[in-house]
């Protein structure tokens, strides 16, 4: 296995990590990378093989489970009952909970509000240069989760400040301060929830924590289910809706079919890291592996393998293919997915249609948030509606 040296938060890394990945495939299919002293599985097969093996998991073996950490003990609470972080009987009961609410026919009742919600933003565009995250990308999916939860429209700002604030726990660039933050958040966040879960206990309604509270899930599991859809349900739309524009916009291309967003999720996903905990001695591509050991699945990398895709770093809305892996595989699959390919179909075509002359105001800067990759603004103008450019 040979090892790839390549700091995460390294400006030109931010930016553009898809050089280093083609030197990690070009390495094999597995490559240590030095960095986080991790193997990372490189290849759409190997990611996709790993993300489906039963022999790995999320749940951090118990033997090898950490001591605890004063400084962030509120957040690991809430983690210890993340459906994300857990597998076998536990998972499988929070996640058939939520997934009662995220029915073919509940996620399509969604969408004449997302619509309306997409052109009242637009609306509110100014006439000069903008950024489009915070005018458009940002607040149509959290605003989405808190109507889907069940909370008021006025809670988005709070939302968005604690998901930023937790989800910053995940990053590379891990600071005291950043977990101070996401304690502060963590506690605030579990605040709010426990006001509604008390007001929904008197008079439930037809919403997602509605729904959990009637299949009698406990509540700190219940507490963990709503932070976690709230954090990776807004965090990964927020993230691709302002890549997939971006992307258009360079490549002179306006679409908002299935085709087009599939195509923006291979391409550049919200998400490049995903771990899995080995739990039984294995052997992966060659390479034996131990309970304990540790196996990164690259996304970021997966999704551009010139073996499965013809021309992997150009955008190409109709091209075919084998799924790409931006929302995993296996038991942890992206139980949102459904949701969130909705809710960027209709953004884009709203946004397509309202802003018809739409253009870069500047190029596009990521922010420095790996494991996630997105961007840090977008701004841009609009001919249409009276800019000078």
């Amino acid at each position: 296995m040979q090892i790839i040296s390549q700091s995460p938060t390294d400006p030109a890394f931010v930016q553009d990590p898809y050089a280093t990945y083609a030197r990690m495939r070009a390495a094999g299919p597995l490559v240590r990378w030095a960095d986080y002293d991790m193997a990372c599985a490189t290849d759409h097969a190997t990611v996709s093989a790993v993300l489906r093996d039963r022999r790995m998991g999320r749940q951090v073996p118990a033997e090898l489970a950490p001591a605890p950490d004063p400084a962030r003990a509120g957040f690991d609470a809430v983690e210890a009952h993340s459906m994300l972080e857990l597998d076998g009987a536990h998972h499988a009961r929070l996640r058939g909970a939520v997934l009662r609410s995220f029915t073919s026919r509940s996620i399509a009742a969604l969408a004449p509000g997302i619509r309306a919600l997409c052109h009242a933003r637009i609306d509110a565009f100014p006439a000069e240069d903008f950024d489009l995250l915070d005018a458009y990308a940002r607040p149509v999916p959290v605003i989405t989760i808190a109507r889907l939860l069940g909370v008021p429209d006025a809670a988005a700002d709070d939302l968005l400040r604690w998901s930023n604030a937790m989800v910053a726990m995940y990053q590379a660039r891990l600071t005291p301060a950043i977990m101070a933050e996401a304690e502060a958040a963590t506690a605030a966040f579990c605040a709010f929830l426990r006001a509604h879960l008390a007001m929904k206990r008197q008079a439930p309604v037809d919403d997602l924590i509605s729904t959990l509270i009637a299949a009698e899930m406990p509540e700190v599991d219940l507490l963990s289910t709503c932070i976690l859809l709230l954090n990776a349900g807004h965090e990964a739309t927020v993230h691709t809706l302002g890549n997939g524009v971006a992307l258009m916009l360079a490549a002179g291309v306006r679409r908002s079919d299935p085709a087009a967003v599939e195509e923006v999720m291979r391409l550049d996903p919200p998400l490049h890291m995903f771990t899995r905990w080995v739990l039984e001695d294995c052997e992966v591509a060659g390479e034996t592996f131990r309970r304990g050991d540790r196996i990164a699945c690259l996304l970021g990398s997966a999704n551009r393998d010139e073996t499965v895709w013809d021309r992997a770093d150009i955008f190409d809305p109709d091209r075919t293919g084998p799924a790409h892996v931006a929302f995993g595989g296996g038991a942890h699959f992206c139980v949102g997915a459904p949701l969130a390919r909705m809710e960027l179909q209709i953004a884009l075509e709203v946004l397509w249609e309202r802003c018809p002359g739409l253009m870069l105001a500047e190029p596009p800067v990521y922010a420095d948030v790996y494991h996630f990759h997105g961007l840090e603004r977008l701004r841009v103008q609009d001919a249409s509606r009276g800019g000078v450019f």
